[in-house]
């Protein structure tokens, strides 16, 4: 099969670039199903393994964003057939979705939102289900819970699909961060009660909009940078969560208030093999049912066309440069 490795042809190393290699189909395991790729999308965690930031597999085949057919089951799998349309965003352990097929979990999936394209349902199961998992598994949060939540990178993958979910399952109010006009219409547009500037002191800006300190913050980016902030604008005995990679982080400012702080990896299910992996698939579930209410809308931005060195390399250079609003989508491979 065709697949877009970080792995030297040549010399079988990591680099920093990507190559188009030819590879045995995956082996399924038990549970596994294999599924056709359609349509992917690329994340930040795409950047990070392709730079060394995150340790590869064999043969270096990224990607964690997926919507395929299933084109053959494993011997115990019981909750899926051929022919299924289904979605995922896979296990950071294993080969990823830049390639014409991909082996996964079968807990970890669902079936795809008849509603949605493939190119539109792609860009949602990796940042759903980490925003899905910090709102609703870590901090707690449920459909009675009040009070606000402030999130920092509202635009972004995550914070867009996070509001959207908020709005959908909570009557909370939604604080959320964009710099850009054309960021903050974008979350103004998903559902944020109130749009700040992350470039401008926080804590200033939710005064004089006449906000309570935020119950709880959830910060998708630049963390390290924003904390001190943190500290001082969020509620006593608040929630504070983060996605991103701090080189260090120095959370004793939150003491003072008690404020717990909660990580958020949204691989962790699959790479443990919990005895809550499941979850991850009932997650989608309800997200396509969400999806098929009209209450969850795709965060796709972009579709740079085939899936190819040339167009992942492109789609990793929009990631890193910070300037991506919503997800970056490539579908199939071209001949």
């Amino acid at each position: 099969m065709k697949a877009i490795s970080c792995l030297s042809p040549l010399t079988g190393q990591a680099t920093d670039q990507l190559f188009e290699i030819e590879t045995p189909r995956p082996v399924l395991n038990a549970r596994d199903v294999l599924v056709k790729i359609s349509s992917i999308s690329v994340n930040p965690v795409d950047t990070k393994v392709r730079n060394g930031a995150i340790p590869t597999h064999s043969r270096g085949i990224l990607g964690w964003d997926a919507v395929g057919e299933i084109i053959e089951v494993g011997s115990a799998v019981d909750k899926f057939s051929l022919g299924d349309r289904v979605w995922y965003a896979g296990d950071l352990t294993r080969e990823g979705s830049n390639a014409e097929f991909q082996a996964v979990d079968e807990r970890i999936i669902s079936l795809v939102p008849k509603s949605l394209s493939n190119e539109e349902a792609a860009a949602l199961p990796l940042t759903a289900l980490t925003a899905w998992e910090m709102l609703f598994d870590r901090f707690g949060i449920t459909q009675q819970s009040s009070g606000s939540i402030l999130i920092i990178g509202g635009g972004g993958g995550v914070g867009s699909i996070a509001i959207q979910l908020l709005k959908a399952r909570t009557h909370m109010t939604v604080i959320a961060t964009a710099s850009r006009e054309e960021t903050q219409a974008w979350v103004t547009s998903l559902g944020a009660d109130h749009v700040i500037n992350h470039r401008l002191p926080l804590a200033e800006q939710l005064t004089q909009l006449g906000l309570a300190q935020p119950n709880y913050v959830f910060s998708t980016n630049a963390t390290e940078t924003y904390l001190q902030q943190i500290a001082e604008l969020i509620a006593p005995q608040g929630k504070f969560g983060l996605i991103d990679d701090p080189e260090s982080l120095d959370i004793l400012p939150l003491k003072r208030k008690s404020i717990s702080t909660h990580w958020e990896l949204m691989f962790t299910r699959a790479m443990f093999e919990t005895e809550d992996m499941a979850q991850q698939g009932e997650i989608l579930r309800q997200l396509a049912t969400l999806v098929e209410e009209g209450k969850v809308q795709t965060t796709l931005d972009t579709v740079l066309g085939h899936i190819s060195a040339e167009n992942l390399t492109q789609a990793h250079q929009l990631i890193e440069s910070g300037r991506a609003k919503g997800k970056i989508v490539l579908s199939g491979f071209d001949g």
